[in-house]
């Protein structure tokens, strides 16, 4: 998504209990072994909803890397330094936006030379709209997906040694 774009996802409606005013208080016992889903929130951040759509993604075949070349290489240089951490790999190219029921991800994937774009986007998109909505929750409302470069059967992994002075 770009910066300047913003989405307003909907907030969903408040439902308001058909229980009385005793059974609200937190003191109260009234409603042991009822309805849960009233008695909290649980909020998603949106770096978690990145790392599973970055999972989801990597599993389908023909998806070579996610992000950009640039990002791929800084992501290279920073997983080798010591305490760089390998968690930003997972959700590299990708970028979620996360609202109270619903979400929405943009993208950015490396595909290998030869294989159907359009199949591997689509098989991409059902496989992270299966697993984030599976593990979430939420309503996967859109995901975009930017086919940034092609793996080219000859090329050299860019995942070296890099060159440091």
């Amino acid at each position: 998504m770009s910066d300047t774009a913003h989405r307003n996802l909907p907030e969903p409606p408040v439902k308001e209990s058909s229980g009385d005013q005793t059974s609200k208080n937190l003191g109260s016992r009234r409603g042991v072994g009822g309805d849960a889903g009233g008695r909290g929130r649980t909020t998603i951040a949106d770096g978690v909803v990145e790392k599973i759509a970055g999972l989801a993604a990597r599993d389908v075949v023909g998806v070579h890397a996610m992000g950009s070349g640039l990002s791929r290489t800084f992501g290279a240089v920073r997983d080798r330094v010591p305490g760089g951490g390998s968690a930003k790999s997972v959700s590299r190219g990708v970028k979620a936006e996360v609202g109270e029921v619903q979400t929405a991800l943009d993208l950015e994937i490396v595909v290998d030379y030869g294989v159907a774009i359009a199949d591997v986007a689509r098989a991409v998109r059902e496989n992270v709209i299966a697993a984030v909505e599976r593990m979430t929750g939420l309503e996967v409302v859109e995901v975009n997906i930017a086919v940034s470069d092609v793996k080219l059967p000859e090329e050299e992994e860019e995942e070296e040694e890099p060159r440091l002075q």
